[in-house]
């Protein structure tokens, strides 16, 4: 049947965890690679800072950059987790160092070593870089490698509606193409998700317009596990662009490294004052939680909706050369960085929860595994440490596919494909059940409460009032989406629903998570994780 395909492994999502596991699983049997846009659309691509790890043994350690991520972590990240991390990344980065990533070298080193950056939370310099556009680069490489080896049958434009289980198993994904507009089937003996995070259900992100929660939403239907779904990591420096309002749904927010901070860039409120000394003694290199929520009490203060970004300090040819993106950017906005300041204010970035996995990315559902931004296994904790999230990716998504390699092995297990007829290439699907404005704006009322109700500061009350509007928006819902913009849609409501019960359920503070009317952290009732699963 011309849309029905197998294959060993199916991995869902193009970014550096899928990318990472398609390389490994592709040594043990045929593997396809599902992506909703073009498969260089991603949140890797757009990362900027760097990739973390201890690979200077000198100044730095595995064991330093453990604590560092437990610390930021907020007291909920698992330990075994977290070794895994820091251990297995610096073999991953080497790999990467010898498959052509090109990282910056320092100029002033004998023998061309790596400028290591700092960010903030990290004791050492250890983030490894390309400019500020380090998250391309990596797919680059990845991507090279897989192209150029002729590993992998990746399917673009496809975005997956739903698991496909049988027998309490997931055997693939039922899609749709979005280019010929048509229904396909992927079975698969293993099942990867690695569509990141949901980012877009908030008005302002540094997201690409890919991070809708797919995946995540998938597995919870399917019966999957997900877990920490109240922290999500708001950035406290994407750049504010007032033209963007112009659109009824804002534009992804241009995200300005924390490593501009790493190199000394200072924080300002409108008053021309420095602030980040009233709130840690870090100051600008502060965990993201602290910076985010310093930032957004000053503009409370001050009755602005930014503050600005100083990087005065910085030679102003250092600016360019370490910052090329950053500086273009601005530059083609009206800014030059060398000499104005940047106004700048935090903007939803990346998701701590996500499906529950094992150490090995395996999901309650057999089958079914996860990795990346999409998975939640206790890596980050309450609040991500900064440039740990692309090594995430690589070390899970490695991991996942070397786990899932015994699915390919089971003699006994055979894909049925009798269930799973081809659909009409021109049929219905085409025609969405919601017109257009109707879309739009049910997603901007998801996308608005998120921001306003279950944002950096949050209550009873506002997440109350997120959940009604959520609730009034799921119940129009009632019906199976066919087009990309109802997938879309729904899944975005489903996990902004999760988000927001979860942020109900914690009454405390931690991390990322802050509760206006329960500002103290609680270790003696809640220095657990909370999971939620389709009864």
């Amino acid at each position: 049947m011309p849309n029905l395909e197998k294959c060993d492994f199916l991995i869902v999502g193009g970014g550096i965890a899928g990318l990472s596991a398609a390389l490994e699983a592709s040594k043990y049997g045929k593997v396809i690679i599902l992506t909703k846009d073009k498969i260089s659309e991603t949140a890797t691509k757009k990362a900027q800072g760097g990739i973390a790890a201890a690979i200077d043994q000198i100044k730095d350690s595995t064991e330093f950059h453990f604590e560092d991520t437990i610390n930021a972590g907020a007291g909920l990240c698992e330990e075994e987790s977290v070794r895994i991390l820091v251990t297995e990344g610096v073999e991953r980065v080497k790999e990467l160092i010898q498959m052509g990533a090109r990282f910056d070298r320092a100029e002033t080193e004998a023998g061309g070593g790596f400028a290591l950056a700092l960010e903030g939370a990290h004791k050492r310099r250890r983030i490894l870089h390309a400019g500020d556009a380090t998250g391309e680069e990596i797919q680059r490489t990845l991507g090279a490698k897989i192209v150029a080896d002729k590993l992998v049958n990746i399917h673009q434009h496809t975005l997956g509606i739903d698991l496909i289980i049988e027998n309490g198993k997931c055997i693939g994904v039922k899609a749709l193409d979005l280019k010929n507009k048509c229904i396909k089937y992927f079975l698969a003996k293993a099942t990867i998700i690695t569509t990141g995070g949901l980012g877009q259900a908030y008005h302002y992100t540094t997201n690409p317009e890919v991070a809708t929660g797919d995946g995540i939403a998938m597995a919870y239907r399917a019966g999957a596990v997900v877990t920490d779904m109240e922290f999500v990591q708001f950035h406290p420096t994407s750049l504010v662009q007032f033209e963007e309002l112009k659109d009824i749904i804002a534009l992804p927010r241009f995200l300005i490294s924390e490593a501009v901070r790493g190199e000394g860039a200072v924080l300002l409120n409108n008053k021309d004052e420095r602030f980040m000394e009233k709130y840690d003694t870090q100051k600008e290199l502060a965990p993201r939680d602290i910076v985010s929520r310093a930032i957004y009490q000053e503009m409370q203060e001050t009755r602005s909706d930014h503050v600005h970004l100083s990087l005065a300090k910085l030679d102003h040819e250092k600016i360019k050369k370490r910052f090329p993106v950053i500086y273009k950017t601005c530059l083609e906005r009206g800014l030059d960085i060398t000499r104005d300041n940047i106004p700048v204010a935090p903007a939803a970035h990346y998701f701590m929860g996500g499906i529950k996995t094992d150490i090995e990315g395996r999901t309650k559902t057999p089958g079914l595994y996860a990795a990346g931004e999409c998975a939640s296994l206790g890596i980050h904790g309450a609040n991500r440490l900064a440039s740990n999230s692309l090594l995430d990716g690589l070390v899970f998504g490695h991991r996942s596919a070397a786990a899932a390699k015994h699915e390919t092995q089971d003699t006994r297990y055979k894909i049925q494909d009798t269930k799973h007829k081809a659909t009409s290439k021109k049929g219905s699907i085409a025609n969405s059940k919601l017109k257009e404005a109707e879309l739009k704006r049910f997603k901007l009322i998801i996308k608005s409460s998120m921001w306003d109700n279950v944002g950096i500061v949050r209550s009873k009350e506002s997440l109350t009032k997120a959940l009604k509007l959520i609730g009034e928006v799921e119940k129009r819902l009632n019906y199976s989406p066919i087009t990309k913009e109802e997938i879309e849609l729904k899944n975005l409501t489903l996990v902004s629903k999760l988000t927001t019960k979860a942020a109900l359920d914690r009454t405390e503070s931690r991390g990322a998570h802050y509760r206006r009317d329960f500002p103290k952290t609680d270790d003696k009732n809640w220095k657990k994780h909370l999971e939620y699963h389709l009864n």
